[in-house]
């Protein structure tokens, strides 16, 4: 599958603009990460692009047929490479109990709750611009908020830069934030809905 494949696939399946621009941040995030460990870059961001294309329909994760499942199932329908397959099950490790073994897999886990995380930090500014983030440290000031942006698994993602390999303050909130900034207007957070959006 290429990037128009994978983002017909986004599109055909949800509407919801705000899970469109998660599923983009991913992409954004994974394609650095990609780069940052000499990978595929193309494969990498497909796998962010798609990770979450059936939630907008099948939210229920606990359903026989809620998230992943239906995706997975759609995947190998598709006749996808089954390592596409297999790091969509593990972003959902704990619903599919594929669990995340290599860098493909560990950074899908690693981006995933980040990339929400960084919007919110993002939307509370004034300027509603993710490219006005210039301190890690007004990230870590929110990141402290265990009331902000609660629904964050935090844990979750300070064991899965861990487990990738990478510093979470040093190496991979930077990263990933400066992957964003590259995208801020598909993302919304370049300041435009402060101006009547674009």
């Amino acid at each position: 599958m290429n990037r128009e494949e994978a983002w017909q696939l986004v599109t055909e399946w949800t509407e919801s603009p705000s899970l469109r621009r998660h599923m983009l941040a991913v992409e954004a995030a994974m394609r650095a990460y990609a780069r940052r460990f000499g990978e595929d870059e193309e494969k990498w961001g497909v796998v962010g692009l798609i990770h979450d294309f059936d939630y907008e329909k099948h939210p229920d994760m606990s359903a026989p047929d809620g998230h992943p499942q239906t995706a997975l199932q759609v995947l190998r329908e598709m006749g996808e490479d089954e390592e596409v397959v297999r790091a969509v099950a593990a972003h959902a490790y704990e619903r599919t109990g594929v669990q995340p073994e290599n860098l493909l897999e560990k950074a899908l886990v690693a981006v995933d709750e980040l990339t929400g995380f960084l919007t919110a930090v993002a939307l509370v500014r004034p300027s509603k611009d993710i490219r006005d983030i210039t301190k890690i440290k007004s990230v870590r000031k929110k990141w402290k908020d265990r009331s902000f942006a609660a629904a964050v698994h935090r844990e979750e993602i300070e064991q899965a830069a861990q487990a990738l390999g990478v510093d979470l303050w040093q190496e991979h909130i930077p990263l990933v934030l400066e992957a964003m900034k590259g995208i801020a207007a598909e993302l919304g957070l370049d300041g435009s809905a402060l101006n009547g959006g674009k």
